[in-house]
């Protein structure tokens, strides 16, 4: 486990403006979801998990590794993704996998998803990058202090993503052979069901809310 200055600067590096209404979104999306045995997918360092704790889910991660924080102290399973039974996800009302498939070689992805679904879980809150053609604007100011921002993707899906070296993403939807239409299609065959759809911007990502069929 990291040492507490290492720690507080990978949380300054990741926990940025940008990506917070992602972690936000992700507990707001179990909000009315029946149960609150959740399994996290993916913790990294820990703020949706604390979340999660502190707003009474009883929480387990999961992850490929060690864990990387020492509180909330809540169970850990340690496996890897492309090897798991679902017999060691088995007894959670909801699986929250969020920012973690696009690391996996897209081929693996449709067993995974079997896999998950094979668990037993009522509802899988799912999410990954989403690169299509989309705007952003955002301005704000006051007396002492003015920003904006403008964001423009466009013509992504006339190109193939280029897979990460070291773990870092393998695909993403909005490029070419990775429209939404084709990631939901994936969710469905695996035997979910579509029951919500959102985004978040600036940090671009399609969540899906999916239930058992």
């Amino acid at each position: 486990m990291a040492e507490a200055g290492d720690q507080r600067r990978r949380w300054s590096k990741y926990y940025t403006a940008k990506r917070i209404g992602q972690q936000w979104l992700q507990v707001d999306l179990l909000n009315g979801l029946p149960g609150t045995r959740v399994i996290e997918i993916g913790p990294y360092l820990g703020l949706v998990t604390a979340m999660l704790a502190h707003a009474g889910y009883d929480v387990t991660m999961l992850d490929h590794g060690p864990r990387r924080f020492a509180r909330p102290a809540t169970p850990h399973i340690e496996a890897d993704l492309l090897t798991l039974e679902p017999a060691r996800v088995q007894g959670f009302d909801t699986i929250l996998c969020c920012e973690t498939l696009e690391h996996l070689p897209w081929g693996s992805v449709p067993a995974v998803l079997a896999t998950l679904h094979g668990s037993g879980a009522r509802h899988l809150v799912v999410s990954v990058p989403y690169e299509a053609f989309q705007i952003g604007l955002s301005f704000y100011a006051n007396r002492h202090h003015a920003e904006h921002a403008l964001q423009v993707k466009k013509l992504r899906f006339l190109r193939r993503f280029r897979p990460l070296p070291d773990g870092g993403h393998q695909w993403e939807i909005g490029y070419r052979g990775h429209s939404l239409r084709g990631w939901e299609r994936t969710l469905t065959c695996a035997g979910w069901r579509i029951a919500r759809r959102a985004f978040t911007h600036p940090c671009r990502s399609v969540f899906h809310v999916v239930q058992r069929r």
